[in-house]
């Protein structure tokens, strides 16, 4: 399928980010080093040609917040979008992932939001994602989350797009998605 141009931007660095805890559908507010990375995020945009996006973003606080710092001073309207929210990861939300089992998988911090007990699950995201992305009439500017973000960049342009990446990446970052390749804006 051919999707629209898109912009992804992942939130910035939350207080429990630092903490190394599963935020999933909880929140916690954006760090002083955070509120810089969607401010850099902002300014990676302001060198790019927007005329006819979209800008939409996760309603979760995180999300949010990074779209009104990175976004403020380039869109007139940030819509949210509940299929742009993290992964759910049920009962673990808001434990320390060290605390947590590790999966003896390939990459065991994906695999622990696979084994989450009552979380959503990877299928789920990656459901709600395509959903999205079907409905996504015209170019985008998406402020999501960093398992959501990855899915949606999968999706797009393929596993190469992922390769390297860790589940803390793209923090600070814009991924331009077009023509099924992507380029990462720093």
């Amino acid at each position: 399928m051919n999707y629209p141009e898109l912009y992804i931007l992942r939130h910035g660095q939350t207080e429990w980010n630092l903490e190394g805890r599963m935020q999933g559908e909880l929140n916690s507010p954006l760090t002083a080093q955070g509120q810089l990375e969607a401010a850099h995020q902002g300014a990676i945009l302001a060198q790019c040609d927007l005329q006819g996006f979209a800008f939409l973003s996760s309603p979760q606080g995180r999300a949010v917040q990074t779209a009104g710092i990175a976004l403020g001073n380039l869109a007139e309207t940030i819509r949210t979008d509940d299929r742009l929210r993290e992964i759910g990861v049920g009962d673990w939300s808001g434990l320390l992932r060290d605390t947590l089992p590790l999966p003896d998988a390939e990459d065991p911090y994906m695999a622990q939001y696979e084994v989450a007990p009552n979380g959503e699950g990877l299928a789920a995201v990656k459901a709600r994602c395509y959903a999205f992305l079907q409905e996504l009439k015209g170019p985008a500017v998406l402020v999501t989350h960093g398992v959501t973000g990855r899915t949606l960049r999968e999706i797009l342009a393929g596993t190469d797009a992922i390769q390297g990446t860790t589940i803390h990446g793209g923090q600070g970052y814009v991924y331009h998605l077009k023509n099924g390749s992507q380029k990462l804006l720093s």
